[in-house]
């Protein structure tokens, strides 16, 4: 790498389906000289020695031995999970290549989501609400309330 060069990473791709967030992928170009999965395999002797590191986004790409054996400075694997589950970190370690991840990037948001769920089955919000809009006719199994459903019309059904 050349004095001032921003060091390579190798990603799948930008956007897309699969891709990096373009939001993040501009973040990152910031920092470093993004490679993708479509560039690497184009020109695969050229990309292979300037690869320092791969982003992996959502599983993506798919880490195996063939991948490693054709990094030769690969130092990285930067992983945008939580969990590493998906990696094969014995593997990745014998050829000398460090796993990071973001083990608390979601705590708070995965707290929030279980108390949302915890309140929504107490107070069986999924129930009220398909019984203000579709009516009692339609869930099996839930008393029939003894309302008239055009009162509960633009209301908050239940509080």
């Amino acid at each position: 790498m050349a004095e001032g060069e921003l060091p390579a990473v190798l990603i799948l791709d930008i956007g897309g389906t699969h891709g990096v967030l373009e939001d993040l992928a501009a973040l990152l170009k910031k920092h470093f000289h993004l490679i993708t999965m479509k560039e690497f395999l184009g020109n695969k002797e050229e990309m292979s020695k300037k690869i320092q590191s791969v982003f992996v986004f959502e599983c993506r790409p798919t880490i195996d031995r063939e991948l490693l054996e054709s990094l030769p400075n690969l130092k990285v694997i930067g992983n945008s999970g939580v969990g590493v589950d998906h990696l094969d970190l014995k593997m990745i370690s014998s050829f000398g290549v460090k796993v990071t991840n973001t083990p608390h990037a979601v705590a708070d948001p995965t707290a929030d989501i279980g108390m949302a769920l915890m309140l929504a089955s107490a107070r069986r919000l999924v129930e009220g609400n398909a019984l203000n809009f579709l009516g009692p006719r339609y869930l099996f199994g839930i008393p029939h309330y003894c309302c008239d459903r055009d009162d509960l019309s633009e209301s908050i059904f239940g509080m």
